[in-house]
């Protein structure tokens, strides 16, 4: 299901909602409608919506509500029973992020950020799986320009790779732990590899002989 489609599910969702809540009741008519709204049992707020889009008796979409708001939508897009999407919300009700899962096991590990056109203008990466962002890559037109990533689990970027037309064209590490790179190779034209260092910290680096 498209997420223009799982949206235009929740607005008419939540007109019927109103609709329901307008007349008194606390549930729909249908409750074995296409979807399934969840309240908070104190204050009566709309917490969630449940829908099945394959109509296969199994839920696959999870929108978290505030009230009329969408906070996050979980999705299963393969029908395995894990969500393998999570679409996170900003006030505006504007995709802020997308969560995926590399290893489709339902935990995330990546998180995607649009750009205006929809496109993906940055992705930040758990390598190790831990929730903790160590690999960043970087998008222009919805082709990877750089990277910076965290090797060392340090907290602090010690690997940064540059692209050209999304190849690869250089890769350069910090392997003295100054924050700044020391060695990098630049990946040639030609296809040649050219090894060069800046044991100096100056910026200015210089082929290995």
């Amino acid at each position: 299901m498209s997420r223009s489609s799982i949206l235009a599910f929740i607005a008419a969702t939540l007109v019927a909602v109103s609709f329901t809540a307008c007349s008194g009741k606390s549930k729909p008519v249908d409750a074995k409608g296409p979807f399934n709204p969840v309240y908070d049992k104190k204050t009566g707020k709309l917490t969630m919506l449940t829908f099945d889009s394959k109509k296969d008796g199994k839920i696959d979409t999870w929108s978290y509500m505030d009230g009329t708001r969408i906070v996050r939508i979980e999705i299963d897009r393969d029908g395995d029973g894990k969500v393998d999407r999570w679409e996170y919300y900003d006030a505006n009700q504007k995709v802020e992020k997308i969560g995926l899962s590399r290893q489709n096991d339902g935990k995330v590990d990546a998180w995607a950020y649009p750009a205006a056109d929809g496109s993906v203008a940055r992705m930040e990466i758990s390598t190790k799986r831990d929730n903790k962002v160590t690999r960043t890559e970087y998008y222009e037109g919805g082709v990877v320009s750089r990277v910076e990533e965290d090797t060392q689990g340090s907290g602090r970027i010690d690997k940064w790779e540059t692209y050209r037309n999304g190849a690869l064209a250089m890769v350069a590490f910090d392997e003295l732990k100054r924050g700044t790179p020391n060695r990098r190779l630049v990946y040639m034209s030609d296809g040649r590899v050219r090894a060069e260092v800046d044991p100096q910290g100056t910026g200015n680096f210089t082929p290995v002989k």
